[in-house]
């Protein structure tokens, strides 16, 4: 069986399922096709098997280099226009700490991660922030313990984002709209016939118009024949913490946080279960969609214990769970937004395993390239073509 469409979205996670939203605000009424917008996912809506699970992610306008920081004021407009057309409430703004152990990193080669590169990117994007020193953040929270050799930086509309129940609001909007959204639908290929992409599924093929991968893990599975791109897949890992002090780290009461230390951690207030949330940034074993598990690292979680025991003791509890979700992070660890060289029928999406913040922009950006060849931001370092991408000897630099 065939059929026609002008887009299809593979892969309905957080970015993909904005893109199914954007392109069937516009174009979801048909014109004379199958329906001219369809969303197609491997799994099911909210599945536990990508990068796009859970209840929280952090936004934050405060950023350690220039690209992202241009970027970061219009996903705070984009999610609100979700919110707006949907009457959900996705982003939840409770300020948000950057903590450096200043001790713990000598030496190091941080680049621009560090206190001082996040005030010199704020400077220079006109992002207020506010400096703080060990005394000043336990006046203020003293839910921390800390040593005296930190430094932070307070921003005050950093926050989190409902992960789940966005993707959810985008598919639902994409219905409303009239675009479809198929489950339960593996991409076993798809190949470039010039005048329309052939999307090959077990029981029919479909001729699109233009094709956007958004497939995280899979990205290169489903490109197989037309591209493939220098990726690494992580498992990573948070852990939810049954805390007795639910006020005390209620969102009213404790911002999220991120921590520069000789581990990087990142953690939420109560949200979305009654519990607080830890996650390591980076540094899971590497694996592929397929051989990933689902099994928690016990090195990993004794080693949050271990910080939360130090650093922020009334944050732990009996554990509620350990889950693992997926990154997929391309040598430089940058996004990939661009259309395919040779095949600009095809568009592909990339989040590097810190895009949710960007989630509901992404998936418009890569809708604009769709519809229109061109986006009105500024993705230049997210190119196809760029020497990470394209150059065997480039470095990888994972910032763990």
């Amino acid at each position: 069986m065939t059929s026609r469409r002008k887009f299809v979205v593979v892969g309905c996670g957080g970015i993909g399922s904005a893109a199914l939203y954007w392109l069937s605000r516009q174009h979801g009424g048909g014109g004379g096709l199958d329906g001219a917008v369809l969303g197609l996912d491997r799994h099911g809506l909210g599945h536990p098997h990508g990068a796009s699970g859970d209840h929280s992610r952090i936004i934050r306008l405060a950023q350690h280099e220039d690209v992202y920081s241009r970027l970061a004021p219009a996903a705070y407009d984009t999610w609100r226009e979700v919110e707006r057309a949907s009457g959900q409430t996705l982003v939840t703004e409770t300020g948000g700490l950057v903590i450096e152990d200043v001790e713990a990193r000598r030496g190091l080669d941080t680049g621009s991660r560090n206190i001082d590169g996040y005030l010199e990117v704020a400077a220079r994007h006109g992002v207020p922030m506010q400096l703080l020193d060990a005394d000043a953040l336990i006046a203020r929270w003293p839910q921390f313990r800390l040593s005296g050799t930190e430094r932070a930086v307070y921003q005050e509309r950093s926050g989190i984002v409902d992960a789940q129940r966005a993707v959810s609001t985008h598919i639902a909007l994409a219905r409303a709209h009239g675009g479809e959204f198929r489950e339960n639908a593996p991409v076993r290929a798809l190949h470039d016939a010039g005048s329309h992409i052939e999307v090959v599924l077990d029981d029919e093929v479909v001729h699109a118009e233009h094709v956007i991968v958004t497939a995280d893990a899979r990205t290169n599975e489903v490109l197989s024949g037309l591209h493939a791109i220098p990726l690494t897949v992580t498992q990573e890992q948070v852990t939810y913490y049954s805390t007795p002090n639910l006020a005390e780290f209620s969102p009213a009461h404790f911002p999220v946080f991120m921590w520069h230390g000789a581990d990087n951690f990142y953690g939420f207030p109560v949200y979305g279960e009654v519990a607080t949330k830890l996650g390591q940034h980076m540094g899971g074993h590497e694996v592929t969609a397929d051989t990933r598990t689902y099994e928690p690292d016990p090195l990993r979680r004794k080693r949050a214990s271990e910080f939360l025991a130090e650093h922020v003791p009334g944050f732990g509890g009996p554990e509620l769970y350990t889950k693992t979700c997926l990154y997929t992070i391309p040598p430089d660890q940058h996004f990939v937004l661009d259309r395919l060289p040779g095949s600009p029928r095809v568009s592909v999406g990339v989040g590097a395993g810190h895009a949710y913040k960007f989630a509901s922009l992404l998936g418009r950006i890569l809708a604009e390239l769709a519809e229109h060849g061109a986006t009105r931001h500024a993705i230049d370092e997210f190119s196809l073509t760029r020497p990470a991408l394209t150059d065997p000897e480039h470095r990888t630099s994972h910032h763990v």
